[in-house]
């Protein structure tokens, strides 16, 4: 059988392997067959394959035999030796290989084969694992033979030799070549993919590709990959069955019959080169040495057998030549002698070599006497000594073996937790350590050094099976929480002590009482190995503490669960009371909430409980380790008593209905328990009716609920249950609910009868209070919220109080006296609640009946009832808020509020004990609303009504406009009287309806006295609930309060004003107000939080005067309440509408324009160090100031005294951009004070003289000299030579010396007017001040000479650094710039205004447009000399502002080029545009005293530290910080209100409403999402349709997430009215396909295709659909009946797009045939040919892309669109064709061209 090597890698087998070893009758792989044949093949295997020692016959004399044979050691190992090894064993990232004669080597993850570490790859660069890549202990086992090759012998860390080898075919069989393969070689290779009819192997072998047919593998699989498909990775042993085209395609087979019989044969011509180890030959024995056997094989070949691979029947004797590293303990003590055959010694088997079927012994006495070879020797809990290692963070390492080392994390170092180890051990010390965990496979060792348990004597658990109850032991605290420790002992075993076991007493919080680490003894009280659960206690059974419960033992068995008792208090404890159980005194404990049925009673009886106190008829829950629990509970107790409490799941059935209590709350569910000990879990799906957001905003823990059963396993003992209302109905509603409210009123007078018993007066008295009671009070203070507290008359201690509602509109004074009604007497604060409300005062006597019907007014609400008064007679009712024990929860929207009407059912008609009648609440439709301004338009968040207009508007009235009447002053507030007309009706005048004209300062309404009667005109009338004036013609006006007017102008004439905003909107009344336009109005108040004054103007109109436009002065800014008074007259210009449009912005100085030359009050918002403030004003506009205008006086920290939120007055120097740049100099902000100005303005090169000495501040330092600023846009150049008269030999000392900011003064050498350059000196002899450097550092002078040299080179290099900088900064001149410059002439004569053109002050150019200042930026080239105008415009290189522009006027346009240019500053970066830096007014000379108040600049600076602090605390930080988030642009909505106020600015937004929509989603609020989708379809605008269909789709988005099928289906009707249908469907069958609900969009489409058969648009989505599903069937017969349907002009198109559909979704080999067919029909339809080239060039092969070009550019077709073609197919070669195929599709262009040109010339 000549074959020749196969090609390619066979496929890793699993125990494919073996078949190298066994003779075909033999498979056992560690049985050295006594065959001939096997031993042959094992010979050669470890000969040639080894050793490489083939040594041919005649040179073999030469070498002495023994050398001969050598033993394979590992020096004799090297690079690309081949070697047969055995797997030892198997790790997830390498495998351990034995070699012969006990070797090992290492094969790493990544050695296996390429198409393997390719796979790896991926999963690391996708960082998640590959299904298809399977593990190492997938592809290997140990005992696998595998062929291998050294890759590598190198060094451990501890100097030991460590053998790399590769078992990568491309490696192991690299000795072949495709020529040398011939059929029945046998070769290793490795799966490297799955086809469709079999493997594809890789043999490694350059050239050759390997395939392995399925049916070759059918039985591999099934015998030995247990019927799995291989994995790439898989190594096989395979034979080759067939070679073709000299080697280059090789069949495999891999069937155990033919790998096993496989010989290696002459015919396969095998040489010396390509030999390979593990191939079977047949061989004739040479020659028998003591050491083995020298064979003869392949005719050309001789190998060894070494002793040790004989059949061991024949092997011989060892040699002594080697000592191997075991036979002793250290070589110079070993004695050769000793090894003599027939002596015998004491060994340690240390490991076994799978490869010469031995085992390794050491003869070493540390190894024999070794104590732990292995990790498997340790078992947890023994004690083992061991050496340290090292100390680490994470713990201490111990060295316990050879391989061996340990870990003791750091809370084992000792008993309690040590700071610093090292100091108690050293790296050498020896330790004794006990092992806490031990896991071999990991080789993970965990030990303790706590001295406890090393020492214990006790018995260790180290298995759950091993804690039996009683047992007790030592453990140590792995956790403390506050239901117990969490006690860990050895070998990852744990168990709980509960909270009650910790200790004879009751342990309250356990975390302070143990320490995580600490060592304790505990018992085992009950342990399920199967569940590894065990219970343990710290009270341990012999305790001397138990010994005398030898006669109380007997007593607490007394006390059985489900028994009812009386108990005594003992004491109180923080969760309840400690009491004991009488006859026999057996202590027990009852919680809180077991005191009471109703949550809010159990800490009102807790509270009034004594030690002392007996409580009857208590029931026992629980009784563990004689702990006792108890509960009071009347609902419990009556079950236990009517037996209604099954004792076992059996007797439990789903539907029952039990009376239990929440035990814990989870976010899953709540936890219910009953009396006798049972407990279920009630889900949150089934936990109320209600959506269920949070689980314990329903239930409180110890809470009383009745539980219906849904569900019982008795194997699990576990049920569920429903707490839904609709299953735990007990029958009638308003039974029950009077059940409750009783029983709630009952124990309530149980707390009464406690409190009457105590010695306190003051609890006596409140004890005998009853509600209902009139009370005689006097008023001792009215709060700030408006309640009332009246003072406590004859008991000491006694708080009544009246809220602002029970107050009732009443004007009150300290020291008044008041009738009073009590409401209820809160027990826990001592508080008693009353009411002034005339109607509860004065009670009507009027007989009842029993069951009657009554309208009420809900006036105080406790936890569990509500207190109402019945409207007819003033009576007080009691009312249960809840009609069922799981009735606790109450949307929002649900719950009553004081004020609000309600129906009650009377069940009593007499106030019993309680002071209540007990009434039933009817349903909740009959409730009314208490009225309250809610329309956001009229007012404002913090305004409540008037309430003496409240009370009054409940009357009719039939006044009508124009009506004249008369009427007492009832009332008089700031802006408003309030008037009782006769009937009873109360009326309103407004401020400014009292006098024609108000003289400003006054308050008109101080004009009219309490009790003054008054003649007055009905001009409107007001809507209490919605606040707007309706007109006559309304039906509610009848029930408006009538607004009049006492103004004498309005009393005379017929005809008035009629006020009516409910038809027209608060926004068209203020339009009427322009700005500018001076108005009167009244103050109502000043808000603190907004810094505003709220003010009316008319009884509609609205205004708001911000602080900074209330004044110029500090002072009045600081305490606006002195200068202003509430209800006075103010005259106010009107800035505008705000920006809801519901008030008018005012200001008290003059119209707030902020043009140039304006001085206005600004907040500092931002102080940016060395550049200035940054400053805002009301509305939002923003201001800079330079460090330049901070002051008229430079400082060395100009900034210093400015902080956010400090107020500043300001000059506006311009206002071009949208910043506006500003000064704080007094000399512009306070000019008539004539403040002495220190340093003058500099605003351009023609303010400075040469000569002149000016002040400024370091910019930078340059190689050159250091930059100066001279002002705002100056810069100044100093050279070194004029910087200081030392020359520092570090240039560091100027970055040190000249830090940027700091002030200096200097003198100007010399002014370039043309280049824009001004040379300044610092020197002392220039500036008479001291050098720049002090004498004390002793630095060497600069010598004259040396200085005029450096000077002259410098002012070169200095010149051109200062041009260049300018040079950068000129952008394009502009054209305008001619027309913005004034004629000189023109401006001499505006003499008013300070610009004279000698002072070199030059008008600013308008920027033309933002767009255009952008453009210019672009444009950045110098202008030429001759065309200048003068014009320059300098544009800063490098930062993101608008540029600076100025203009010159020409001033001699003799000499243009004279014109002097402005010099921008270098480096100053504002956070805004530098446009708004302009040149200020010129120096003023003179200089004069200035008045005291027209200095608020300097007058704020002198205010000291300690005020600045103090007014800083004053509220400034957290209402600034208010207000600027407001102003924030970028801000998010975090709340419905601020949604509403973005809505008001953008109401046609659909994004807006939609994350309104989704906020709500968010908090599970559904109703309010729906509610503002109607809102928006509302308020967008018709026009706006897509904006509108976005909030339609949204909501049905949402029906179809939240709502039911019908509620989507209504919305979807009411969308397809409004908006196109087709889209509406479009959408739907979307939104239907997204949520998977394929069904409905099936039958969606259906109906779309019925009703919209001729857009095609609907037959091709559905075509999609079905595609996407996989109904690649229905989608051709949609394209059939789609074709029938449409006109056929559109059928190219649907084809087409089908055909598309078909290569996204479908198949492509369908896709092209339908291209195909479409293309025959219309050749010349160039839009289908581009499609088919765009799809196949994203789903084809680059063949099928070039055929259909080459087709294309064939055709006859336009020459443009042949281009076209042409261009495409170009690209196309570029991107991914050779240069080659780029040429051939040009000369094929060049053809066709020529072609073209030929015809035409033809």
């Amino acid at each position: 059988m000549e074959e020749s090597f196969p090609r390619g890698g066979t496929r890793k087998t699993h125990k494919s392997e073996k078949a190298f070893q066994q003779s075909v009758e033999q498979d056992n792989l560690f049985d050295i067959s006594t065959e001939e044949e096997s031993t042959k093949r094992k010979k050669s295997q470890k000969g040639p394959a080894k050793t490489k020692k083939l040594k041919i016959e005649k040179r073999e004399n030469s070498k002495s035999i023994r050398e001969k044979f050598e033993i394979l050691s590992i020096e004799s190992l090297c690079e690309g030796m081949r070697i047969l090894g055995c797997v030892k064993e198997v790790n997830e990232l390498e495998l351990v290989v034995s070699l012969p004669n006990g070797l090992k080597g290492f094969v790493q993850v990544t050695e296996i084969c390429d198409a393997y570490t390719k796979k790896l790859s991926e999963q690391v660069a996708q960082e998640e694992p590959l299904k298809d890549l399977a593990r190492l202990p997938e592809l290997f086992s140990p005992g696998m033979l595998v062929r291998c090759v050294v890759s590598s012998v190198g060094f451990t860390e501890g100097g030991k030799k460590s053998v790399k080898l590769s078992l990568n075919p491309k490696n192991v069989n690299e000795v072949l070549s495709a020529e040398a393969l011939k059929p029945g070689m046998l070769l290793t290779g490795t799966v490297s993919s799955l086809e469709d009819h079999g493997y594809l192997v890789d043999i490694g072998v350059g050239g050759a590709r390997a395939f392995l047919p399925l049916q070759k593998a059918h039985e591999y699989i099934r015998q030995k990959n247990k019927g799995a498909e291989m994995k790439v990775g898989h190594y096989l042993n395979c034979v080759i069955e067939e070679v073709k085209g000299n080697g280059g395609v090789v069949g495999l087979s891999i069937g155990h019959s033919e790998v096993s019989t496989a010989i290696a044969t002459e015919e396969q011509n095998w040489t010396l080169n390509n030999l390979l180890p593990g191939l079977v030959v047949k061989a004739q024995v040479q020659k028998v040495t003591p050491h083995g056997l020298i064979l003869n094989f392949l005719s050309f070949f001789t190998g060894l057998v070494d002793f040790m691979h004989l059949d061991p029947k024949k092997a011989g004797t060892y040699f002594s030549n080697q000592t191997l590293s075991h036979l002793s303990d250290s070589k110079n003590v070993f004695n050769a002698e000793a090894f003599k055959p027939g002596n015998t010694h004491k060994c340690r088997i240390i490991d076994y070599s799978q490869m010469d079927e031995l085992a390794l012994l050491s003869l070493r006495t540390s190894v024999i006497e070794a104590q732990y070879l292995r990790y498997h020797d340790i078992k947890p809990g023994a004690l083992v000594k061991g050496t340290v290692l090292t100390i680490k963070p994470y713990g201490m390492l111990v060295k316990v073996g050879e391989q061996i080392r340990g870990l003791v994390p750091p809370i084992h170092l000792a008993d309690i937790l040590i700071k610093n180890p090292e100091k108690k051990y050293h790296i050498g010390d020896e330790v004794k350590c006990r092992v806490l965990l031990c896991d071999p496979e990991a080789k993970k060792l965990m030990m303790t050094l706590k001295k406890t348990l090393i020492e214990s004597k006790l018995p260790a658990i180290t298995c759950y099976a091993d804690a039996k109850p009683g047992l007790q032991t030592h453990g140590f605290i792995l956790r403390v929480k506050d239901y117990g420790c969490i006690v860990k002992f050895y070998n990852d075993v744990q168990g709980l002590v509960p909270k009650h076991e910790l200790s004879a007493e009751y342990v309250p919080d356990p975390e302070r009482v143990f320490y995580t680490g600490q060592v304790v003894k505990v018992a085992v009280l009950n342990c399920e190995p199967s569940k590894e659960r065990m219970l343990l206690s710290f009270k341990l059974l012999g305790d001397p503490k138990r010994e005398h419960t030898g006669h109380s033992q007997k007593k607490r068995r007394a006390v059985s669960v489900g028994q009812l008792v009386d108990v005594k208090v003992l004491e109180k404890t923080k969760d309840g009371l400690e009491v004991a159980v009488l006859p026999h005194n057996v202590p027990a404990f009852l919680p809180i909430p077991h005191l009471s049925d109703h949550v809010a009673n159990g800490p009102l009886l807790y509270h009034w409980l004594q030690a002392g106190d007996i409580l009857h008829r208590v029931l026992c829950l629980s009784q563990s380790e004689g702990h006792v629990l108890l509960c009071r509970k009347p609902a419990l107790v009556s079950t236990v008593e009517g037996g209604q409490d099954p004792k076992s799941f059996s007797e439990i059935h789903p539907g029952m209905l039990l009376i239990g209590f929440v035990k814990s709350i989870k976010d899953y569910g709540v936890f219910v328990q009953f009396p006798s000990g049972l407990s279920g879990l009630a889900p949150k799906a089934i936990m109320s009716d209600k959506f269920v957001t949070s689980t314990s905003d329903h239930f409180v823990e110890g809470q009383t609920v009745v539980a219906k059963v849904t569900n019982v396993d008795e194997e699990k003992q576990r049920m569920l249950l429903s707490l839904r209302l609709s299953d735990c109905g007990l029958g009638d509603l308003a039974t029950t609910s009077l059940l409750l409210l009783s029983q709630c009123l009952e124990e309530r007078q149980g707390v009464r009868s406690l409190m009457s018993s105590r010695d306190s007066v003051l609890i006596q008295t409140l004890a005998e209070m009853i509600p209902g009671m009139v009370l005689d009070l006097e008023v001792q203070e009215v709060l700030e919220d408006g309640s009332v507290v009246f003072s406590e008359g004859p008991v000491p201690g006694l708080v009544l109080r009246a809220s602002r509602y029970h107050r009732a509109g009443q004007e009150v004074e300290p020291g008044q006296k008041k009738k009073a009604v009590i409401l209820n007497i809160d027990m826990l604060k001592l508080e008693v609640h009353v009411s002034l409300c005339h109607d509860l005062v004065n009670r009507k006597a009027k007989k009842l009946k029993k069951g009657s019907e009554h309208q009420a007014i809900v006036q105080h609400l406790e936890e569990s009832f509500a207190v109402a008064s019945l409207v007819e007679t003033g009576h007080l009712a009691a009312f249960s808020l809840t009609s069922h024990l799981n009735d606790t929860f109450r949307f929002d929207s649900e719950k009553l509020q004081v004020g609000q009407g309600v129906s009650l059912t009377l069940k009593t008609t007499e106030p019993g004990v309680t002071g209540f009648l007990l009434a039933v609440e009817g349903p909740a439709t009959k409730r009314t609303v208490r009225q309250t301004r809610k329309d956001s338009e009229t007012v404002d968040e913090d305004e409540e009504a008037d309430p003496a207009l409240v009370v009054g508007a409940v009357k009719k009235h039939t006044l009508s406009i124009g009506d004249m009447v008369t009427g007492t002053v009832k009332s008089i507030k700031p802006t408003h009287v309030v008037v009782t007309l006769e009937d009873g009706i109360i009326g309103c005048i407004h401020a400014s309806h009292i006098l024609d004209d108000v003289p400003v300062g006054t308050s008109p309404t101080a004009k009219l006295k309490v009790g003054k009667t008054v003649t007055a005109r009905v001009i409107g009338g007001r809507d209490m609930k919605t606040f707007k004036f309706l007109p006559i013609s309304h039906p509610r006006f009848i029930r408006t309060i009538p607004e009049l007017s006492v103004r004498p102008s309005e009393l005379e004439k017929d005809g008035c004003t009629a006020l009516n905003t409910h038809s027209v909107s608060p926004l068209e009344k203020i339009k009427q107000y322009q700005a500018g336009q001076t108005v009167i109005c009244f103050l109502k108040k000043y808000n603190v939080v907004k810094k505003w004054l709220e003010v009316e103007i008319a009884p509609d109109i609205r205004g708001r005067i911000p602080l900074l436009l209330t004044s110029l002065s500090f002072k009045v800014l600081k305490h606006p309440d002195k200068k202003f008074r509430i209800g006075q007259a103010l005259k106010a210009t009107v800035v505008g509408p705000d920006s809801s449009k519901a008030f008018l912005c005012l200001s008290l100085i003059g119209p707030h324009k902020l043009e140039k030359g304006e001085v206005a009050m600004g907040r500092v918002v931002k102080v940016t160090p060395k550049e200035g403030l940054t400053v805002s004003f009301p509305f939002g506009k923003m201001g800079t100031v330079s460090i330049f205008h901070v002051s008229d006086s430079y400082s060395e920290m100009p900034l210093e005294d400015f902080i956010p939120q400090k107020v500043v007055r300001c000059y506006v120097l311009s206002a071009t951009d949208h910043v506006l740049t500003l000064s704080l100099r007094s000399s512009r902000t306070n000019p008539e004070t004539k403040s002495k100005i220190t340093d003058a303005e500099i605003n351009s090169i023609q303010d400075i003289q040469e000569g002149q000495l000016l002040r400024g501040y370091v910019k930078s330092v340059q190689p050159h000299g250091v930059l100066f600023g001279l002002g705002p846009s100056v810069v100044g150049l100093a050279q070194y030579p004029h910087v200081s008269q030392y020359s520092p030999s570090k240039k560091a000392l100027y970055n040190r010396y000249l830090p940027e900011g700091k002030l200096l003064t200097a003198k100007v050498l010399s002014l370039n007017r043309q280049k824009n350059l001004v040379e300044l000196s610092f020197l002392p002899g220039d500036t008479g001040k001291p050098d720049v450097f002090p004498a004390s550092l002793g630095l060497p002078l600069l010598k004259q000479e040396e200085r005029k040299m450096e000077a002259e080179e410098q002012e070169h290099k200095g010149e051109e650094e200062q041009q260049k900088k300018n040079q950068k900064r000129k952008g394009k001149k502009n054209e305008e710039g001619q027309e913005a410059v004034r004629p000189p002439g023109k401006e001499k004569s505006e003499s008013q205004k300070p610009q004279a053109k000698k002072q070199g002050k030059r008008p600013r150019r308008e920027p033309a447009s933002e767009q255009e200042g952008v453009k210019k930026k672009q444009k950045k080239a110098a202008p030429s000399e001759e065309d200048d105008s003068g014009v320059e415009v300098y544009y800063r290189e490098g930062e993101e502002e608008v540029e600076e522009r100025s203009v010159l006027p020409k001033g001699k346009p003799t000499r243009p080029a004279e014109v002097p240019r402005l010099q921008l500053s270098s480096g100053f970066i504002w956070d805004v545009g530098l446009d708004s830096l302009t040149p200020a007014l010129p120096p003023r000379g003179e200089s004069s005293d200035s008045e005291e108040d027209d200095k608020p600049q300097q007058s704020t600076q002198k205010s000291s530290k300690k005020e600045r602090m103090l007014e800083k605390q004053k509220a400034e930080k957290e209402l600034s910080r208010i207000e600027e988030a407001l102003m924030d642009p970028g801000r998010q909505p975090e709340s419905a209100d601020d949604f509403d106020r973005l809505l008001l600015s953008s109401p046609n937004s659909s994004i807006l409403w939609l994350q309104y929509m989704a906020f709500h989603l968010q908090a599970t609020e559904i109703e309010k999402a729906r509610a503002v989708a109607e809102r928006a379809l509302k308020t967008i605008s018709f026009r706006e349709e897509q904006e509108k269909l976005n909030v339609w789709v949204a909501l049905l988005n949402l029906e179809n997430m939240y709502g039911s099928p019908e509620s989507l289906t209504k919305v979807f009707e009411r969308a397809v009215q409004y908006n196109e249908p087709l889209k509406v469907f479009l959408h739907l069958a979307d939104i239907y396909t997204k949520s998977e609900k394929f069904q409905e969009a099936g039958e969606l489409y259906n109906r779309m295709l019925k009703r919209f058969r001729q857009e095609k648009s609907v037959w091709i989505k559905y075509g999609a659909f079905l595609l996407r599903r996989g109904q690649a069937g229905a989608s051709h017969r949609v394209m059939q009946r789609a074709l029938e349907c449409l006109p056929n002009k559109e059928h190219v198109d649907v084809i087409t797009k089908f055909a598309q559909l078909e290569f996204q979704l479908g198949d492509a080999e369908r896709a092209k045939a339908i291209f195909e067919n479409t293309l025959s029909t219309y050749p010349k339809r160039t839009d289908v040919w581009s499609v088919y080239i765009d799809m196949t060039i994203k789903h084809g092969s680059q063949k099928e892309v070039r055929d259909i070009f080459e087709r294309v550019i064939h055709l006859s077709l336009a020459p443009k669109r042949m281009k076209f073609f042409f261009k495409r197919y170009l690209d196309y070669e570029k991107q991914h064709g050779t240069e080659k195929d780029v040429q051939a599709v040009k000369a094929k262009a060049l053809e066709y061209v020529e072609a073209k040109s030929s015809v035409l010339e033809d």
